[in-house]
């Protein structure tokens, strides 16, 4: 079941012109031209029929840049606002977190506010009295809760907030960028609790700037670009089309600042080499069709887990940067699929760069079964600066133990620029199955040993790596 519904969902505002910006009904009615007065000069859509379903119990990020309409949408899913077109269904307690301390009375205390604020989302007084106390050591201000909010701090305001939000117990927690001024102790607890909130099986809305909170804990993610879905689905796949577009504007801009001195480039400057992409205006902020161009990446496993086939995968990028093969070597040095736990491993990567770069980050990540990721990393994270590269070339990412319990495993593959934003990024499109002669639970085998004493006997252990 959904627990959100929005089905062509457009928000429609007023504009006045500046003549008329003091205009009101009062001074409509003493001129006597109230349908003159009171009639805008213009409209604007800030949301242009927008579709989504958040399914109950997942977390869903929205982003996008500013004034793209991330913020209204979550105050038409709140009640904040009404749609001037389509339909928002919310089945369940909302609790939202649009505002900083929205809804406090800064004249009176904190015990107060968190009072009125708890009765405000549909609690009794009783049941914020038994909350009460937890709400005040999350939100670590039991100095000061009885001093009057206008003294707070905004780190004071936020916690008070975010505690007095997610202490109701909503069915759905709506979250607007707030958890940008508190401290580093303090966006853990939230983080926590933001995992905690999807274990139960709560719903979280979650409308941020911050693209790596969304990959880390989000199921879908949706990108509103001026009122419009352009983009829906696997998170990582969303931000890296997210990341195309500002990456695009980001070269107009910086072309035209050029232009502007005097050093602006020659009207064949747009032709990187890539065929007919550069003459489609959209063709990079698309997410490109994930066989277009692709290699054959993989033999499928007859045992490959069943979960995989629900995997969301495929290749997406500007392609300046093309990652041309991908093999998984073993340990002797040939191609293989199969591997032993404890084996090492080499990713090898042939790489073609369509024309010269400067800015290049090599990256790779590992996920199981499940599509967890078990790890992950890249040239930047580890120190390197930003590379570059012309024609062809050859990057080798060696593991010296795959120490990980039996199972199918996926590969992740990237060239990207220091921004994030892909030049070639493969997407679950390798698979390798990791063989154990033990049954063990869980992602990481680490190397180890079991040691006794006294009177404890136990036979028959198998002998470890770590004892090889």
């Amino acid at each position: 079941m959904n627990a959100i519904e929005v089905c062509g969902v457009r928000k429609t505002y007023r504009r006045y012109g500046r003549r008329r910006q003091f205009a009101t009904l009062k001074s409509a009615l003493l001129s006597g031209r109230v349908l003159r007065d009171l009639r805008p000069d213009d409209t604007f859509d800030a949301l242009k029929g927008v579709s989504f379903d958040v399914a109950a119990g997942k977390t869903f990020g929205i982003v996008g840049r500013n004034g793209s309409g991330k913020s209204t949408m979550l105050k038409l899913i709140a009640g904040i606002g009404r749609p001037t077109e389509g339909t928002v269904t919310v089945r369940g307690r909302v609790s939202a977190l649009i505002e900083l301390g929205a809804g406090f009375h800064p004249e009176i205390s904190g015990r107060e506010n968190v009072y009125i604020n708890g009765m405000m989302l549909g609690l009794t007084r009783r049941e914020v009295a038994a909350r009460f106390d937890e709400v005040v050591a999350f939100a670590e201000l039991e100095d000061f809760i009885d001093a009057p909010v206008k003294t707070y701090s905004s780190g004071m305001y936020m916690r008070l907030g975010f505690a007095s939000a997610i202490h109701v117990d909503p069915d759905i927690l709506l979250v607007d960028e707030v958890l940008a001024v508190g401290d580093e102790a303090f966006t853990h607890k939230c983080l926590d609790k933001f995992a905690e909130f999807h274990r139960r099986g709560r719903t979280v809305l979650l409308v941020t700037h911050s693209l790596d909170l969304v990959t880390r804990f989000c199921d879908d993610a949706l990108w509103l670009d001026g009122g419009v879905a352009r983009a829906q689905g696997d998170p990582k796949r969303v931000i890296d089309a997210y990341l195309l577009e500002v990456a695009k504007t980001e070269d107009l801009a910086l072309g035209r600042a050029a232009a502007a001195a005097g050093e602006g480039r020659g009207p064949g400057a747009r032709d990187s080499g890539l065929g007919t992409r550069d003459s489609d205006p959209d063709s990079e902020s698309r997410i490109p069709d994930p066989e277009s161009r692709m290699p054959d990446p993989e033999s499928r496993l007859p045992d490959q887990h069943p979960d995989m086939s629900g995997a969301v995968e495929g290749r997406w990028g500007s392609r300046e940067v093309e990652i041309a093969v991908v093999e998984l070597l073993g340990p002797d040095g040939q191609p293989s699929h199969v591997f032993q736990s404890g084996d090492p491993m080499e990713i090898r990567l042939g790489v073609r760069a369509h024309r010269p770069v400067t800015d290049l980050v090599f990256g790779v990540g590992l996920f199981n079964a499940e599509g967890v990721c078990c790890y992950g990393t890249n040239t930047q994270i580890e120190g390197a600066a930003s590379g570059a590269m012309s024609g062809d070339g050859e990057a080798r990412f060696a593991i010296d133990r795959l120490d990980l319990v039996e199972g199918t495993y996926k590969v992740d593959v990237a060239a990207h620029r220091t921004s994030g934003a892909p030049y070639d990024y493969h997407r679950l499109l390798y698979t390798l199955r990791v063989t154990s002669p033990l049954k063990e639970v869980g992602v990481f085998r680490p190397p180890h040993r079991w040691n006794f004493s006294g009177g404890i006997r136990i036979a028959g252990l198998r002998p470890q790596d770590a004892d090889r």
